[in-house]
């Protein structure tokens, strides 16, 4: 049985459904976790831990399709403090995800390699981020979204001298967000929405940056929101 995705329904924003508690009581992580080097040892020797989110409620009959994104992780400066997260808004004529903020990322290809490939080769694709600036550390664990995309995330750290050349027909802006604000559990918002007799539940991270005297809200929701909270619990494990 098939259900309406929510952002198919009618006047349906994700901003405006109440948030239904936040979890300022879990640990922050320490900063000195953030730092390149533990990074690269945290990958290299994981712990055990656990997803927290693998799921979606499904919303598509279509068939199960493989696909990989980038979290890349851009090294603003010397500071364990200075990772920043890049992330995409897609333009709103997409027929999937339209308007949203994502990975760059997409369907891994017959010509990719493995999945780590494919996200690489999607990030060249969709924002111009080159290969020769992108140091892969490692993935988290499948995602599965509503419309029955298999996704793998693929981390990766990234040069901060990279130039970026986003596909204007894919990505309407690019823009970072500081790794310790997204993986600060108090700014994960938990969301539930009932429709069809199906209950579905996401978290939110919004973000406000100020672009010269104006506030601008990044509003993080969904598949992006699932996969950030679980490299929180990669992360705290």
């Amino acid at each position: 049985m098939s259900t309406t995705p929510l952002s198919r329904l009618p006047h349906f924003d994700p901003r405006l459904v109440p948030v239904s508690g936040t979890d300022a009581h879990l640990p922050r992580i320490n900063a000195g976790t953030f730092a390149p080097d533990a990074l690269r040892q945290r990958f290299r020797s994981p712990p055990v831990w656990q997803p927290e989110v693998v799921k979606e409620v499904r919303f598509s009959d279509r068939e199960p399709a493989e696909a990989a994104v980038l979290i890349p992780l851009v090294m603003r400066g010397a500071g364990a403090d200075s990772m920043a997260v890049l992330l995409t808004e897609r333009t709103a004529h997409l027929s999937t995800h339209s308007g949203q903020i994502a990975f760059p990322g997409g369907r891994v290809d017959e010509c990719d390699a493995d999945v780590k490939a494919a996200a690489l080769r999607e990030a060249y694709e969709e924002v111009g981020l080159e290969y020769r600036y992108v140091d892969v550390l490692g993935t988290l664990p499948v995602y599965v979204t509503g419309t029955a995309f298999q996704v793998t995330p693929v981390v990766a750290l990234v040069q901060p001298d990279f130039r970026l050349q986003p596909n204007a027909f894919e990505v309407a802006d690019t823009f970072e967000v500081p790794l310790a604000f997204l993986m600060d559990p108090a700014n994960h918002h938990r969301h539930a929405f009932e429709w069809e007799g199906v209950r579905r539940e996401w978290f939110s991270m919004p973000f406000h940056e100020t672009v010269g005297h104006q506030v601008r809200e990044r509003f993080i929701w969904g598949a992006t929101a699932g996969m950030l909270r679980n490299f929180y619990r990669f992360l705290s494990a």
